[in-house]
């Protein structure tokens, strides 16, 4: 068995990635609601949640990482919907400065955090406001692997991207 730590990360964003959003023809699939504990919050979107990805998720060759501005709150509202554990959470920075600077460069503002927080490790971001930007950044500073999955935010993560993800985890 592989140490957590010696394993790639994969770092999830929830808006986007697990509660598609937008426009879509026929509209989004909801899903039935698991209890949740009480005082853990209500979101009109979180219906949207395919609890068939935890399982998937959960099976990839990687340490779990929430990378998404509901912190801790993915812990008792997202991850109990996919059958999740408690997972990390990335501590954004308080960095409004280099946030101006990084985001008047097309730099997305998680992007600097991520491969920080990676500290050499092979990982994969999923998100849905990945650029070509954010990509050329991470090329020209990582000395590891990473795999910058962008997603459709009107479809989320999809079983074609969990493919690609799972094969580049294995590969890695």
């Amino acid at each position: 068995m592989t140490a957590p730590d010696a394993l790639p990360l994969l770092f999830l964003d929830v808006d986007g990635p697990l509660i598609p959003f937008g426009p879509r023809a026929g509209g989004h699939r909801t899903y039935p609601q698991v209890p949740l504990p009480p005082g853990a919050g209500t979101h009109p979107l979180l219906a949207r949640i395919d609890p068939a990805l935890g399982p998937l998720l959960a099976a990839l060759p990687c340490q779990l990482v929430w990378a998404t501005t509901w912190a801790d709150e993915a812990n008792t509202v997202v991850s109990p919907r996919l059958g999740l554990p408690d997972l990390d959470v990335v501590a954004w920075p308080e960095s409004p400065e280099q946030e101006e600077r990084d985001a008047r460069a097309g730099l997305h503002w998680k992007t600097r955090t991520l491969v920080d927080r990676a500290a050499g490790r092979p990982f994969v971001w999923v998100d849905d406001e990945i650029t070509a930007t954010d990509r050329r950044w991470v090329a020209a500073r990582r000395t590891g692997p990473a795999l910058l999955h962008r997603v459709d935010p009107a479809a989320g993560l999809t079983g074609a991207g969990l493919r690609r993800i799972g094969a580049w985890l294995r590969a890695v």
